[in-house]
Formats: C-alpha cells, sequence, structure tokens
C-alpha cells in the first residue's frame, strides 16, 4: 500500500477501456476535471498507457492510472508496461487484476510491491468474496469487487455481496478503500453503492457507449456527491 497516496473520499473511476483514445479521451478527460471541482469529487482515470502523459499535462485535479503493470524491473521486457515508465509519464497509481487482464495471486503481490518501491497507488480487482479476502490481505490502496458475471451489464452486484465485500475489507485491513462495483450505469447505482458504505462508484461501457458520455457522468458522479454528504 502506498502511504502517501492522497485521494479524498468519496471518489469516482472512469475506465473507458479501450473505447476512447486520442483527442476523444482527453475531451471527456477535461470534461470530467471539470466536475470534480464542480462536486468537489476526486475522479480517477484509468487508461492506455499511451494516452496517461497527455491526460496528465491537461488536467488538474485527476488522479491518472495506468489500466495495468508488469512488475519488471528497469531492463529486458519487450511489451511490457514498465512501473517506471508509468510513473514519469504521469500516472499517480495502476488498475490491476481487471477480469478481462487477469493475473494470479503471486503476481498482484509482486506488482502491489512494485507499484509500492516507485510510488504508485493500486487500484486491485477481484471477484469472489474469498479472492476479496485474498487480495485485502496483500494490502492494496483500493480493492474492487466486482462479481466478473456483472461487468457491462447494467445489473449492480446485490446488497448481500456489496455487504459482505465491505465487511471482509474493513476487518482484514480497514486502511484498504472498499469498492464494490460492476454493472454501474446510472446515478441510482452509484447513491445506492455509496449508502452502502463504498468509498467510491465508478463505471466503464455505459458512460463510454453513452449518447453523451459527460451527462451521464455528471449524473454519477452528483449521485456520489448526494448519497455521501446525507451519511457524514
Amino acid at each position: 500500500m502506498l502511504k502517501n497516496f492522497n485521494i479524498k473520499q468519496p471518489f469516482f473511476e472512469y475506465g473507458p477501456k479501450c473505447y476512447m483514445y486520442g483527442d476523444v479521451l482527453l475531451e471527456i478527460a477535461k470534461g470530467l476535471d471539470a466536475l470534480s471541482e464542480k462536486y468537489d469529487v476526486d475522479v480517477i482515470l484509468d487508461i492506455p498507457d499511451t494516452e496517461i502523459s497527455n491526460i496528465a499535462k491537461n488536467t488538474k485535479r485527476i488522479h491518472v492510472f495506468s489500466q495495468h503493470m508488469d512488475s519488471i524491473p528497469v531492463g529486458k521486457g519487450m511489451g511490457r508496461s514498465l512501473p517506471e515508465a508509468l510513473k514519469a509519464a504521469g500516472a499517480v497509481g495502476v488498475m490491476l487484476n481487471h477480469a478481462e487482464h487477469k493475473l494470479t495471486m503471486d503476481e498482484i503481490a509482486e506488482a502491489i510491491k512494485r507499484a509500492d518501491e516507485v510510488g504508485l497507488a493500486t487500484m486491485v480487482c477481484a471477484d469472489s468474496v474469498e479472492e476479496v479476502k485474498e487480495i485485502a490481505k496483500l494490502a492494496p490502496n483500493i480493492l474492487v469487487a466486482e462479481p466478473t458475471e456483472l461487468i457491462g451489464t447494467g445489473k449492480p452486484a446485490d446488497k448481500e455481496y456489496v455487504d459482505e465485500v465491505i465487511k471482509c475489507i474493513k476487518e482484514i485491513n480497514p486502511d484498504i478503500l472498499p469498492f464494490p462495483s460492476a454493472g454501474i450505469s446510472k446515478g441510482e447505482d452509484c447513491y445506492n453503492i455509496i449508502k452502502a458504505g463504498s468509498s467510491a462508484s465508478g463505471c466503464s461501457s455505459a458512460i463510454a457507449k453513452a449518447e453523451n458520455p459527460l451527462a451521464l457522468a455528471e449524473e454519477m458522479i452528483a449521485s456520489v456527491r448526494k448519497a455521501w454528504d446525507e451519511m457524514h
């Protein structure tokens, strides 16, 4: 766990996967930057490595994360994502073990160690409650709990799952920020997740495929803010 990672709860995460790049992604990033300031909600934007430098240089409040990182040292490693290079490009963190880029537990442990060494925060994904427990023992900064079968479906995880993963994370390491997710498609979903005790809410395909991505992002971020303020 990176000790000096400063992100304020509640926060919002947008992962465009490979739906967006170049000028389109930059426009969205600038819009999210403005929404972050408007609602005082920190935003994580996890993006392809090729976009990191441009987004980092052209936004003020966005926490720029890479979508993956390899735990290799400087040297050999053709085609890999070098931790030091991600940091130098402007990333402040990395996503690991997404359902579309799975890692073994040993690989996750080594990646968290390398990220800590170079000063990158870690946001690690998990599927089942058992996987949540195992990854929590590795002490990432953020633990994203999302049932794989619900990703991109527009159907959020049920309350029993959300309650269980938050409880497990808090019991194992209360310093980890719990982030139940998957199937988030509207502001109401974000509101409900925050009300359930999550530190954050987020979205990928629903925003990427929306007719007006920033309008949907604003609905979600406003809902995150509203739910948090009602609880604190």
